[in-house]
């Protein structure tokens, strides 16, 4: 039964780093678009999300309920020493998904649109960021597990692991991979100029990452962090960014002749590399403090505990999935519908 709990955390996660990141990622190209086209973007991005944003989230918190109910140990460590960085990001959706919503239902357009379309495109960028952050807390070996509150600064203690380059890096990083993966997505969602609009901004945001992933491991490498240097040590990860890297020609090729479904799988087909070769160095030593190494597997819950969590993902995977599914199927159809409308009229 941990085998089934261990495959809902991490296929949580993969959904929620693809569908809860293309949702941030929407943000930032709003953000980075040109005054002309912040307009044309903000309106394809409601068309597209405004169905299903909030269902994004719902990955988030199956990982947290898993990780609370059946790894107590791991959980209590992330809710401790990660509890700022987390509040922020809580503080962020929360923020982001108030401004998306008022911007297009607030019955009164007046100066407050200036503020909510700010308003979500700087939390659309920030968010991602600062959950970034907290992963590069969790490996970055800086966390210091103590109870000698005398010894130790509240700065020490809560604050540095996450609040240092190699950690904003990290979260740089995920806010590139959200940006790539939003434009790529946005590609089939446009027409004329603006799927060019969006193809430039996927080659641009592939750019990035490439870049932002070249400087995040070297700096950890010559820093001396035992992630970096356990990450480039490691063959499998190194042969999934080299097949990620390979890849990136047939992706580029299919973002400039506009493939709408060849460039979206090869593109979440890069973020299951990107996240097995950094999950794969390390696991299930995923949290890396400044005198130890803890497993996920360690101080687990109760064997009764973790069977009926198992049942109870089962039981939900079976109504949340197949309802998820027809939910985009549906939204999609009505999509056809008014495009075939539209060239009727």
């Amino acid at each position: 039964m941990l085998y089934v709990v261990l495959f809902f955390l991490l296929f949580s996660l993969f959904l929620y780093v693809l569908l809860g990141g293309a949702d941030f990622g929407a943000g930032i190209v709003e953000l980075f678009s040109s005054a002309k086209n912040k307009e044309h973007t903000r309106d394809t991005i409601y068309r597209v999300m405004g169905p299903i944003w909030e269902a994004n989230h719902i990955w988030l918190i199956i990982m947290l309920v898993i990780l609370w109910v059946a790894f107590p140990a791991y959980f209590n460590v992330m809710i401790i020493y990660l509890h700022i960085p987390l509040s922020l990001v809580l503080l962020g959706i929360t923020l982001r998904g108030v401004a998306f919503v008022f911007r297009h239902y607030d019955a009164v357009l007046d100066k407050s649109q200036f503020w909510y379309n700010w308003l979500f495109r700087i939390g659309s960028f920030v968010t991602p960021i600062f959950l970034g952050m907290s992963f590069g807390a969790l490996i970055g070996g800086k966390i210091i597990i103590t109870e000698d509150y005398e010894t130790y600064g509240f700065y020490d203690l809560f604050m540095q692991h996450w609040l240092n380059i190699f950690a904003l890096l990290v979260g740089l990083f995920y806010a590139a991979l959200c940006a790539f993966l939003a434009s790529t997505l946005l590609i089939g969602e446009a027409d004329g100029k603006a799927r060019k609009h969006y193809a430039k901004n996927s080659a641009f945001f592939t750019v990035v990452l490439v870049a932002l992933g070249f400087i995040l491991i070297s700096y950890g490498y010559f820093s001396g962090i035992n992630f970096a240097e356990d990450f480039i040590h490691n063959p499998v990860s190194l042969a999934c960014v080299g097949l990620s890297g390979i890849l990136l020609f047939p992706l580029w090729k299919f973002i400039k002749k506009e493939y709408r479904i060849a460039s979206r799988y090869l593109a979440g087909f890069q973020v299951v590399l990107i996240l097995f070769a950094a999950l794969y160095a390390h696991f299930p030593y995923i949290i890396i403090t400044a005198d130890q190494e803890i497993s996920l597997l360690e101080n687990l819950a109760p064997e009764s505990t973790i069977s009926n969590l198992a049942i109870m993902l089962l039981i939900g995977g079976f109504i949340i999935l197949p309802g998820l599914f027809h939910l985009m199927k549906s939204f999609n159809m009505i999509k056809v519908l008014e495009k075939n409308e539209k060239e009727y009229e």
